[in-house]
């Protein structure tokens, strides 16, 4: 039984999607953060 065969590839396309704009978003606050800390 393969991965495959239970996760289609478009679940696993969408899965990565969702984790590289959680990354982007995140990183994105985070440097928000960082620089408005900096700025006070």
């Amino acid at each position: 039984m393969a991965l495959e065969e239970k996760f289609p590839r478009a679940l696993w396309v969408r899965l990565i999607i969702y984790v590289a704009v959680g990354h982007v978003f995140a990183f994105f606050v985070y440097l928000l953060f960082v620089l408005g800390g900096k700025n006070q």
